[in-house]
């Protein structure tokens, strides 16, 4: 089954970068990509790196000529770890591995329609629609009603 989290996050363009106490990542469509504790990019790749930077959004963030660059690029792969972590590479180069974290939520996918797939304390991964009312895991499949299609 293919990872639902890929299908929201893959072909996306990036259009903007922005810090301050949160990395946010906004994606085309209205998706954004939100990251409040600590992550690691490197460029080109984490298997091939011409640099890593590690970064601590709750010291501040004030993406640099790096991060910036992504501007215009498009998710290329989107991965939740089994940890729980969440990695994102982009075409072109540049690779964002956020990893899980014992007691706070570091990241969270927001979707144009409202949906939330976030990262949770303790590695617990959650998918949620807008109003909340139907829990899932966001490496499966939208859950189906009874008789629906």
């Amino acid at each position: 089954m293919q990872n639902a989290i890929t299908e929201v996050l893959a072909g996306r363009r990036v259009e903007s970068v922005s810090g301050g106490g949160r990395l946010d990542l906004r994606l085309a469509g209205g998706v954004t990509v939100r990251v409040a504790h600590e992550f690691r990019f490197a460029a080109p790749s984490f298997a091939a790196p011409q640099e890593v930077g590690h970064f601590f959004p709750a010291l501040t963030v004030q993406p640099g000529a790096t991060l910036l660059a992504l501007v215009g690029r498009t998710v290329d792969t989107a991965l939740i770890t089994l940890a729980g972590g969440l990695e994102l590479g982009f075409a072109g180069g540049g690779a964002l591995s956020v990893p899980p974290h014992a007691q706070l939520a570091p990241w969270s996918v927001l979707t144009a329609g409202g949906e939330v797939c976030a990262g949770l304390p303790g590695g617990e991964v959650r998918w949620e629609e807008h109003a909340r009312e139907h829990g899932r895991e966001c490496g499966t499949a939208p859950a189906r009603e009874p008789g629906g299609v």
